[in-house]
């Protein structure tokens, strides 16, 4: 797990961004005032859960929970973390 991120954390969509499903391009992606970008599905899976209440380790027993043979899920998820954070997709609550 990284050291930044903690089980407890609760994360938002950062401000000036807009997380949403794009139906033209079938994916989900984060809108900002600079453009946009697609998100894979494994990356609007973990977005679409960050709602400003709900942690980081409920956030993992919902996707573990939702997609329970994918190895090293958590792995993969707090990744997504550390990318969205990095790229000031969310902010910490």
């Amino acid at each position: 797990m990284s050291d930044n991120i903690q089980h407890s954390d609760v994360y938002a969509i950062a401000p000036h961004h807009r997380f949403q499903w794009e139906e033209a391009q079938q994916c989900y992606v984060i809108l900002f005032p600079e453009g946009m970008v697609k998100l894979n599905g494994g990356a609007g899976e973990v977005l679409k859960r960050v709602n400003g209440s709900a942690s980081v380790a409920e956030i993992i027993a919902d996707i573990k929970a939702t997609f329970p043979d994918v190895p090293n899920i958590e792995a993969d998820i707090m990744g997504m973390f550390e990318l969205a954070l990095g790229k000031q997709w969310l902010v910490k609550r």
